[in-house]
Formats: structure tokens, C-alpha cells, sequence
């Protein structure tokens, strides 16, 4: 398995993360995100600190997601200082937010109050060696995120003095995607892969990479010419990846990726 591939829990909400770790050493897949509100289940922190083979290489943490942006009183600066302990202890390299939703505000009001609110946690990270990444989601998130566009996700990091979680699912379709992509390489952290069935409704609609209409070695061999060297990470979830099963998924995604990147001389 190509060593710049990461599995994300998602697939695996449903099960214990020592299940999860599991299925990855089979596989073969040496790296992992976990999300945060998954690591608050009891045993769950302790299953993931025995996991010393495996690298955590990535938490997936909810910023404002209470309260959202404009209502929060001081919760999403506590809970991301909480995250960066988390990962400190985990020795994971970076932690990927969902913003929380703007409420009344403008976007760049909300895109300000998340500046501010991060702003806390910033030293704290760089401290303990841990990249801070914001990314950007389909706008069906909206009652939880506000960057809907690479652009914006782009805009959103350099207000806050952030790195970015680039999201290919999210942003395919965008205009001038080339150009984009060798803007943010040099603050991208981490680059999340999927695939995605034109005629899918469903939110989440992820596909296994390779079946789907998503130009992923173009937009891949892009991210590498524009100087990335991070990790790749499957975040597969949706109808589709739940109807094939998790593990076959996510053992056909990684196979796919891993022959792409080998294929690409990542």
C-alpha cells in the first residue's frame, strides 16, 4: 500500500476505533484521521493510544459546531485548545475544522469571527508541532460550515493564518481549479479523496475512488506538480459506501489510490 494514503473514521462511525485500527492494519494502510467527537466514547481515546503502529496523522474536529459562529461564548476556543491536547497526545500532525455555521452574519463577518475565534488556539498548536486546517464542504453543510468553495476555503485560511484541508469532493467542478490548487499548496496540510456518481441526490453522495465521474488523476497529478507532499486521506461515507460495506469500500478505495499515486511517482 502506497505510504501517502490515510483512511479516515467516517466509514467506521458506527463501530469501536479499535475496529477501525484493525481493518487498516489489514489493509495494509498506515496512516488515519479520527474525528474527535468520536474519540469522547468510553475506551475510545485508550484504543487509539495502543495503536502505535499506526500513525494518527489527522483529527477531524467540529470548531463552533454548538452554538455556531455568531452565538459562541468561548466553547469552540476551549474545545479546540481541548482538540490540540488530543493530538499532542495522539502525536497527530494536524487537525482539519468544520467552522460552525455563520447564523445572521455576512460571510466575511463570519469569516472575521472564526479568524477570532481561532485565534486562541494558534499558539497553543504551533507549539505542540500541529498544523490548524480549515477546509471546504459542499454548502449542504451549512448548518455547521461556511466555506463551500476551494476559493473560499482558500480566503477563509489566509484571514485566519491557517493552513487548508483541500477537499477534491467539494471543489471538482470549480472554475480555474488548476490555478487554485498551486495557490493553496503551499499552506495545504492534507487532501481529502472520493469519488462521485453524476445523478447521486443523496448528501452525503461519496463514491469508492474510480467509480465515479471525479477527474482524480488529472486533479491528483495536479496537487503533485503544485508541490503537495502530504498525505491523501479516503473519507468515504454516503448510500453508496454503505451499501457495499465499509471495509470492502475502503479496501477498494485504497487499492485504487495507492496504483494512481504509484502510477503519478508520488
Amino acid at each position: 500500500m502506497h505510504p501517502r494514503i490515510s483512511l479516515h473514521q467516517v466509514a467506521f462511525a458506527g463501530e469501536p476505533t479499535a475496529l477501525f485500527l484493525d481493518h487498516c492494519r489489514a489493509i495494509g494502510v498506515g496512516s488515519v484521521t479520527l474525528a474527535t467527537p468520536l474519540l469522547d466514547r468510553p475506551g475510545e481515546l485508550e484504543a487509539a493510544l495502543e495503536a502505535r503502529d499506526l500513525q494518527v496523522a489527522c483529527l477531524n474536529h467540529p470548531f463552533a459546531a454548538r452554538a455556531g459562529l455568531e452565538g459562541d461564548g468561548g466553547e469552540a476556543a476551549a474545545g479546540l485548545l481541548r482538540a490540540i491536547d488530543l493530538a499532542a497526545t495522539l502525536r497527530a500532525r494536524s487537525i482539519y475544522m468544520l467552522t460552525g455555521a455563520r447564523g445572521s452574519l455576512d460571510w466575511e463577518t463570519a469569516a472575521d469571527r472564526f479568524a477570532a475565534l481561532v485565534e486562541p488556539g494558534k499558539a497553543a498548536a504551533e507549539a505542540k508541532g500541529i498544523a490548524l486546517l480549515v477546509e471546504n464542504a459542499n454548502a449542504f453543510n451549512a448548518d455547521r460550515h461556511i466555506a463551500h468553495t476551494l476559493h473560499d476555503a482558500i480566503a477563509l485560511a489566509e484571514i485566519a493564518g491557517i493552513g487548508l484541508c483541500l477537499e477534491l469532493h467539494a471543489c471538482w467542478g470549480e472554475a480555474g481549479l488548476g490555478r487554485l490548487i498551486r495557490h493553496a499548496a503551499p499552506f495545504t496540510g492534507l487532501v481529502q479523496v472520493s469519488d462521485y456518481v453524476l445523478g447521486d441526490r443523496a448528501s452525503p453522495a461519496r463514491a469508492v475512488p474510480g467509480d465515479g465521474a471525479i477527474p482524480l488523476e488529472r486533479l491528483i497529478g495536479q496537487v503533485l506538480e503544485a508541490g503537495y507532499r502530504g498525505l491523501f486521506d479516503l473519507e468515504l461515507v454516503g448510500p453508496r459506501i454503505d451499501a457495499e460495506g465499509a471495509r470492502a469500500a475502503t479496501t477498494r478505495a485504497a487499492t485504487y489510490l495507492s496504483d494512481l499515486l504509484t502510477r503519478l511517482g508520488a
